[in-house]
């Protein structure tokens, strides 16, 4: 009976400590510039060859500090990314602009780095994806 209520008494201590663990990062966060993204990955779907590869993600400061995006870098030169030079206030939003290359057929897989001084994910990576098909070749017979 002592091993039981011993058990029990060290879950439920466990159980709390994480808890109050848990709510000391979350209110970490709450203080400085926190970066939302409304999207992780924009996926093109079927995309044709020299179609316009630009995509949009919405960032939103939730913090309460402004945010300031140092860096934003592509995985490759077929993926070009834009984003805002101006700080981020608290509550307001901004574009980051994503350029592909879509003369280049195949499956698309790339990704983005944002780097800026956010309390809560200082480097954050979104991705675009989908599939670049050829262009439809015209019919060049003559009859």
């Amino acid at each position: 009976m002592k091993k039981l209520l011993f058990g029990l008494t060290f879950i439920v201590g466990a159980l709390f400590a994480n808890t109050v663990v848990a709510q000391e990062v979350i209110n970490e966060v709450k203080d400085g510039p926190v970066i939302s993204i409304d999207k992780d990955v924009h996926d093109y779907g079927k995309i044709t060859q020299g179609a316009n590869g630009t995509c949009v993600f919405t960032v939103t400061n939730t913090g309460n500090e402004p945010l300031i995006i140092s860096l934003c870098k592509g995985s490759c030169g077929c993926t070009v990314p834009s984003c805002p030079k101006e700080p981020i206030a608290p509550g307001a939003t901004a574009e980051i602009k994503v350029k592909y290359d879509t003369n280049r057929v195949g499956p698309i897989n790339k990704s983005v780095t944002i780097t800026s001084n956010a309390a809560n994910e200082p480097s954050k990576r979104i991705r675009i994806t989908g599939n670049v098909t050829a262009k439809p070749t015209g019919d060049t017979g003559t009859k």
